[in-house]
């Protein structure tokens, strides 16, 4: 039991039990740089997994990968003021090669839009070069004060798209269309639910006129925004002076979106799913789907059967063996620790049988099967598993939504239950700030708009109601 002993319990402190997890589980460790994360192979495996799974579906839009610059001139960067001043605060400079100062200062990208621009303007003519769809995996830079693995990273990994289209439907179409495909990956891949909606103009993407999003709700009750999809209009179009040939043999200025999703969808998987024994990972993703434990590997045959147990199972799934001189208890909370959602323990007693015992990390439910069983079986185990993590974190997610109409109501439920707090709202900047500055609740996106005579009230000015909102913390 030494793995369990060392991790703090969620509910006595959930941020060091979050630290805890993503650490000793191998998912991630501190680097010399102050903000930036080593992921050895296991947290490695994971993202490749996750990354795999999301540029399938990515690629299936018509999207192609490609790879830009970690560079941006600062000149260049200065072409959009609304993009420029909303990650100002944010920025990581290169002012020197040497010890010779830079004519020009270098931004570390925080994210590509200009760089996608200067590509589209080269390689934009006519209407018949749209839509161009691109996207490109890479790591961004950007000056976070308060760190935490995953979650907030001076450098951190993620996929970012970016479309340019000859109209602006075209273009809206796009960014719900990738709205729609992060919603379904988080389901069908991730087993995470969450609300979705608009940003606010405040909680908006810096340069766009809308930006889509989902949030997650954490195990305790804070959200984590996962993955938004902005359309960007043509303000970057005419800053960069991106122009086409139209049909009409004119020239007009194309519709922009971008996209993306980070890797602080790890920390969502997390915060989401694990519990006091460590990390329980979406069959879909894990690096290990089922780990074979040898019990009493010393008596003759054991070894090799499970080895062999192993490898016919490893055709349809990704395995591991462990074959350490660790006791199996030690084992068991090894691997229970990691996530891995299926440990099948294997010894004398079920070599004989020609059965061996399957273990469910989410439920701990363990289940005899034949080995004859194994391969069809398994697979029927996996899907399980993911439903039923999906489906624990809906309920939790619901039970922790609340409504308000009034602000003393709002007030109440923040000082005393974690979660989301559904209220109207009439759209004013200054109510929303003031939430934000007496009680660290955000705007996490507008569920639904109002029509024009409603007869709700701001639940926070009084004011008629313009917006139904999810109000949170937010990591």
């Amino acid at each position: 039991m030494k793995q369990l002993e060392s991790i703090t319990p969620r509910d006595t402190d959930f941020a060091r039990w979050y630290t805890d997890v993503v650490t000793k589980s191998g998912l991630t460790s501190y680097s010399n740089v102050k903000g930036c994360m080593i992921m050895p192979p296991y947290g490695n495996e994971l993202w490749e997994n996750m990354r795999d799974e999301l540029g399938r579906r990515i690629k299936k839009t018509g999207a192609k990968n490609v790879t830009l610059p970690l560079l941006i001139p600062e000149s260049m960067f200065q072409s959009e003021k609304d993009h420029v001043e909303g990650f100002a605060p944010e920025f990581l400079m290169v002012t020197h090669s040497g010890e010779e100062k830079l004519a020009e200062r270098l931004v570390l990208r925080p994210t590509s839009e200009v760089l996608f621009c200067d590509y589209f303007k080269n390689n934009i003519h006519s209407y018949r070069d749209l839509p161009m769809k691109l996207n490109q995996w890479a790591n961004i830079f950007r000056a976070e004060k308060n760190t935490r693995p995953f979650l907030r990273t001076t450098e951190f990994f993620w996929q970012e798209g970016h479309t340019m289209h000859e109209t602006e439907s075209e273009a809206r179409e796009m960014t719900m269309q990738i709205h729609k495909l992060y919603n379904d990956y988080l389901v069908d891949t991730l087993a995470l639910p969450f609300v979705e909606g608009k940003k606010t103009e405040s909680e908006k993407f810096a340069g766009a006129v809308e930006t889509w999003t989902r949030e997650v709700m954490m195990y305790d009750g804070v959200a984590l925004q996962t993955g938004t999809s902005h359309y960007l209009g043509d303000g970057f179009s005419k800053a960069f002076d991106i122009t086409f040939q139209n049909k009409d043999k004119g020239l007009s200025h194309p519709h922009y979106t971008s996209w993306g999703i980070t890797t602080r969808m790890i920390g969502a998987i997390v915060m989401t799913h694990g519990d006091d024994r460590g990390l329980i990972l979406p069959p879909k993703v894990a690096p290990i789907q089922a780990v074979v434990v040898p019990i009493m590997m010393h008596k003759a045959g054991v070894l090799d059967a499970a080895k062999e147990l192993e490898k016919s199972i490893s055709k349809t799934l990704r395995t591991h063996i462990d074959t350490t001189d660790n006791t199996p208890g030690w084992k068991y909370s090894e691997w229970e620790m990691r996530g891995v959602p299926i440990r099948i323990e294997y010894g004398p007693r079920d070599i004989e049988n020609k059965t061996c015992v399957v273990v469910r990390r989410d439920t701990g439910e363990k289940i005899t099967i034949a080995v004859d069983a194994l391969k069809d079986g398994l697979p029927h185990i996996l899907e399980a598993i993911h439903e039923n993590m999906y489906d624990r974190a809906l309920k939790r997610q619901k039970k922790m939504t609340h409504k308000a109409s009034t602000l003393e109501e709002i007030g109440e439920i923040a000082r005393s239950k974690p979660g989301f707090i559904q209220a109207p709202w009439c759209g004013c900047e200054k109510s929303e700030r003031m939430l934000k500055e007496t009680i660290s609740l955000t705007s996490r996106c507008i569920l639904e708009e109002y029509p024009e005579d409603t007869k709700l009230k701001c639940a926070i000015s009084g004011k008629q109601a313009k917006y139904l909102v999810v109000w949170a913390k937010a990591y």
